[in-house]
């Protein structure tokens, strides 16, 4: 059994704001979702900026079916409150509860790199100040990173596949791209599917410093600049993208609004290095060409990819790589831009939400810039969509993830055609 899967609903929360609308209005006038980091003193770290999401106020939920309230909130992570509000509203945007459908058939797949960190560290204060008897009861079931996923399916019903992968940076598309097989494969008929992360610790930050991971930079405008030949860096960010999965035919016969149609997915790994990517890029290029396989397209039918482009030194010219590996002769003529170049890096929930800004790409026919990238380096040689956005018909684009232990994911989406 082969079905097609299309998008029919999103869900947003993300540095330049809380809402999809909020959120795509801010891609398309290419703001800067990027800020100072007032959360805690940045001396000791030396790592200025962050990708905050400043509009989130959880009060503003605790009335709203299908979110939380007072009570509940106490007893989630910031990362769970940011999925089950990006899930609520995707379920808004797909205009129903899928109550037609076999709870049983009815999954939700929702990634998290690193959970509920940020809980962790202060609760290993409390048992450091008074002992493990004032550990919060709730820590463990607050601080695993499946519980985004586990408190989605109490809040919809849906009763189908219900797990948390946590692949580092990738964790979003490959959740994706799984929810995409299970109803393909005729396992599921819809799934809420996505990523959702959140850290504004102090530790988190001189952790991901110490690997050399993180821009020092001070200047907001130039924090984030994917591919440029003065990138120093990747912005550590927060949010949560959640998007609604269905299978074609159901879609179609309720009338449903559909984004666009996930038609391939590439997982590879390079097998390589803890942090690195594979110089070549040739696994990173093999899950570009699975996906495209998968989607019976070649890099002649694609126009837009939505890089992973980190803004760090060793990933962008390696994504270069890759993309040159699996594009041949097409490399040259593709869009590819980096959206992180406006939100920095959302770790877990990085694909999620970029998944989300190339289906409204294909949707719209619209491809922003990558935002502050003014002189790429020699060996990222390709178009970056520097110096604006880009105006143009989009049938069918890739989404690439590359995570920490060299994982990597490829999501191929194409406008519908019936």
């Amino acid at each position: 059994m082969s079905r097609r899967v299309v998008i029919t609903g999103l869900g947003a929360v993300t540095p330049l704001g809380t809402g999809v609308v909020k959120f795509w209005e801010g891609i398309k006038a290419g703001k800067l979702g990027i800020s100072y980091i007032d959360m805690f003193d940045t001396e000791r770290t030396g790592v200025k900026v962050g990708g905050f999401v400043r509009d989130f106020d959880e009060a503003d939920y605790y009335d709203v079916k299908g979110c939380f309230d007072k009570k509940e909130a106490k007893r989630m992570d910031r990362f769970t409150k940011y999925a089950v509000v990006a899930a609520h509203e995707a379920m808004e945007d797909a205009g129903t509860d899928f109550s037609d459908i076999d709870p049983y058939r009815a999954g939700v797949l929702v990634g998290s790199g690193i959970g509920g960190v940020d809980l962790t560290l202060s609760e290993y204060e409390k048992y450091l100040e008074k002992g493990p008897g004032r550990v919060s009861a709730f820590y463990i079931p607050m601080m695993i990173s499946n519980m985004a996923a586990g408190t989605i399916s109490m809040k919809t019903g849906f009763r189908g596949a219900n797990f948390d992968v946590t692949t580092a940076c990738a964790s979003g598309t490959h959740s994706i791209g799984e929810a995409f097989r299970k109803i393909k494969d005729g396992y599921l008929d819809v799934c809420i599917a996505g990523g959702t992360e959140s850290t504004r610790a102090e530790f988190t930050y001189g952790a991901f410093a110490n690997m050399k991971a993180l821009t020092k930079c001070e200047v907001l405008e130039k924090a984030s600049i994917p591919f440029d030949k003065e990138r120093s860096g990747f912005v550590l960010g927060e949010g949560s993208g959640i998007i609604i999965l269905e299978e074609y035919e159901h879609a179609k016969a309720r009338g449903a609004k559909i984004y666009a149609e996930i038609a391939g997915y590439g997982a590879t790994c390079d097998g390589y290095h803890m942090t690195s990517p594979m110089p070549g890029g040739d696994a990173a290029g093999m899950g570009m060409t699975l996906a495209m396989q998968e989607a019976g397209l070649t890099p002649a039918d694609v126009d837009y990819i939505n890089a992973h482009g980190t803004s760090t030194g060793l990933n962008d010219k390696y994504e270069t790589a890759a993309i040159k590996k699996a594009f041949g002769d097409e490399a040259n003529r593709v869009k590819i831009n980096s959206t992180k170049s406006m939100i920095g890096h959302l770790l877990g929930a990085a694909g999620a939400v970029e998944a989300i800004v190339t289906a409204k790409s294909i949707e719209e026919g619209f491809i922003h810039e990558t935002v502050g990238t003014k002189e790429p380096d020699e060996e990222c040689d390709l178009d970056y969509c520097i110096g604006g956005s880009v105006k143009m018909e989009v049938r069918a684009a890739l989404s690439n993830s590359l995570g920490f232990g060299g994982h990597n994911a490829t999501l191929c989406f194409r406008k519908v055609n019936d």
